[in-house]
């Protein structure tokens, strides 16, 4: 059954959807790139652009970052290589393959009616996890992107007879290799667990065993993979042990996992993984169990019965797509329930079967302009509050930040004097500073590199607090900001 749409609605929802994209893409220059993830994972990409090494990425100038595999790194560094060291060319790969997942699930959607693709891609747009990763230097989007191809190359070989698509199924093992260099591992577990939860709920074990060219497409997918991990290995003995059993068994097993490398893991409680799905959800979680009110009423009254009456075999084809959609959304959760080590943003490569889910759901509701209105208060409320948090968080100098710090120091550096952090430098001093901002493990050894000649000294509020007096008595201070107050000094 087709149910009438309402132009208007329609029309003002698409207008809204692109004024928000562009708004994402406007402001996503506007404020600095935080601690500890964004600020990372740029300047190690940064590093790549300058060193030129396209193999290694490095965590430090002699340090490999083992961590990840290279994928998101190598696209941030050519567009810092093409834009500059800056936010904006930092983000704007991540933005950009923001766009072709959402692209890759309105085509799909669209499959089934072009009200369905809409609602899809409002839904995906105004999530809120979604909205603050499409420009966020992250290894996430990157991950999302090839677990969306896979799930799209496989479901190409089980949609209707009358639509082969021969070619398609092909991204199935595509999205597996852009899995695999994007995070590893975890790319075949986020795809793979859909589809067998699926066979074995549909009773298509046997078909999915023949259907799908195998032996060829994981050929493909290891060809497009493991050339990067063995001359990963070459290049760093040791990368393949951190990488396989540091990070994808021991960060998953041990609860604040402490060989980690490059910082600290993330203990959380286990099965937390759910509460931070509803979260990255919003605002759908609070605003769409509304439209569940009176939808019944609704159908009744437009003179249509409180279930479409279906033929078997499109009965037959409804559920297989729904249990399809359903055991993609929850996988993530499902894996990361035993884990003591999780974010927010391991749900991200969920959130394009969620969206298509839901709009498969709200595509029978009769309540057109009803379902239109949500639907644009919500993504309008999450674009408005996330990009004006970011500008005024930015214009008050509030962030995690050393932007502010190195900015003046710049300034201020006539001298050619160096940038001392002490203790801890942070990315983000190291990536607005090109590399050029030093570290000194602690007070003394501070005193020692002062006694060589004059330097600038970027203190936290909490550390100007414990500076020994002598030392104390040495500096000037220049600015003070909001994450770091800027001092000069001397030779003594």
């Amino acid at each position: 059954m087709i149910l009438k749409t309402d132009t208007s609605g329609s029309q003002m929802l698409k207008w809204i959807l692109a004024i928000v994209v562009l708004l994402r893409l406007a402001t996503m220059g506007l404020y600095p790139l935080t601690d500890t993830t964004e600020a990372r994972y740029a300047e190690v990409a940064r590093k790549m652009a300058e060193l030129g090494d396209w193999v290694t990425p490095w965590y430090e100038y002699g340090v490999p970052f083992w961590a990840k595999p290279p994928l998101s790194n190598w696209v941030t560094a050519a567009s810092i290589k093409l834009f500059g060291v800056n936010e904006f060319a930092a983000r704007l790969p991540h933005f950009l393959l923001a766009l072709v997942i959402a692209w890759l699930v309105w085509d799909w959607a669209g499959r089934k009616s072009k009200r369905e693709a809409l609602l899809t891609i409002a839904l995906l747009c105004g999530t809120m996890l979604y909205f603050v990763a499409a420009a966020a230097v992250m290894t996430d989007m990157a991950l999302a992107l090839g677990t969306t191809l896979a799930m799209r190359g496989f479901w190409a070989k089980f949609e209707s007879a009358d639509t082969p698509r021969p070619k398609e199924e092909w991204l199935l093992f595509v999205g597996l290799g852009i899995g695999m260099l994007a995070k590893g591992p975890i790319a075949l577990i986020l795809a793979g667990t859909p589809i067998v939860l699926w066979a074995l709920l549909t009773g298509n074990v046997v078909q999915t065993w023949k259907r799908i060219p195998w032996i060829k497409g994981t050929l493909l997918a290891l060809a497009m993979a493991v050339p990067w991990y063995w001359m990963a290995e070459i290049r760093t003995p040791g990368f393949l042990d951190y990488f396989f059993i540091g990070e994808h068994w021991q960060r998953f097993t041990v609860a604040g996992w402490t060989g980690d490398r490059y910082g600290s893991a993330h203990a959380t409680q286990r099965g937390a993984i759910w509460l931070l799905a509803l979260a990255a959800c919003m605002p759908w979680t609070i605003m769409l169990p509304f439209l569940a009110i009176g939808r019944k009423a609704a159908r009744l009254k437009a003179g249509l019965p409180a279930s479409a009456a279906l033929a078997a075999t499109a009965r037959t084809a409804k559920r297989s797509w729904n249990i399809y959609l359903l055991a993609w959304s929850i996988t993530p959760c499902l894996f990361f329930t035993a884990s003591g080590n999780i974010l927010w943003t391991y749900v991200l490569p969920a959130l394009p079967a969620v969206a298509m889910l839901t709009a498969h759901w709200l595509a029978g509701d009769v309540r057109v302009r009803k379902v239109d209105t949500v639907l644009a208060a919500g993504v309008t409320t999450i674009a408005l509050l996330v990009c004006s948090y970011l500008v005024r968080e930015a214009r008050n100098d509030s962030w995690k930040t050393a932007k502010t710090v190195v900015a003046e120091y710049r300034v201020r550096n006539t001298a050619g004097w160096p940038l001392l952090f002490v203790s801890d430098r942070p990315y983000s001093a190291s990536f607005y500073s090109e590399g050029k901002a030093q570290r000194v493990a602690e007070f003394d050894e501070l005193a020692k590199r002062l006694d060589q000649g004059g330097a600038f000294l970027a203190l936290t509020k909490p550390q100007v607090t414990i500076l020994p007096p002598e030392l104390n008595a040495r500096l000037k201070l220049e600015m003070q900001s909001g994450a770091f107050d800027l001092y000069s000094s001397a030779k003594k």
